[in-house]
């Protein structure tokens, strides 16, 4: 059984937008795997905003509505990698003390 402060952080939220938390032993568990999973899907497209995010700052012809709903994708995956760097930092620290969690 794991300890309130191994609990991992999971890469989508609860009702209301609370934050949902993972109490395993087991890395390789079904959870653990489905978790990491969302995580590299969640990475990537934020590599893939970021690289239409340039394109488009290069390109004059860029409308002003392609540039708001690509904030709004940019914000939406910013807060998806600050959640996957928040569980990673932290699942860090509990394995090696020596870390600290963000």
């Amino acid at each position: 059984m794991t300890t309130p402060n191994e609990l991992r952080l999971l890469p989508w939220s609860g009702p209301g937008g609370k934050p949902c938390y993972l109490s395993t032993d087991d890395p390789d568990g079904y959870m653990s795997r489905l978790a990491d999973g969302i995580e590299a899907v969640q990475l990537g497209t934020a590599k893939e905003l970021l690289e239409e995010a340039s394109e488009a700052l290069d390109n004059q012809g860029t409308s002003l509505d392609d540039m708001r709903s690509l904030v709004k994708e940019l914000t939406w995956a910013l807060g998806d990698v600050y959640r996957v760097a928040k569980s990673r930092g932290h699942l860090r620290a509990t394995s090696d003390p020596s870390e600290s969690a963000y």
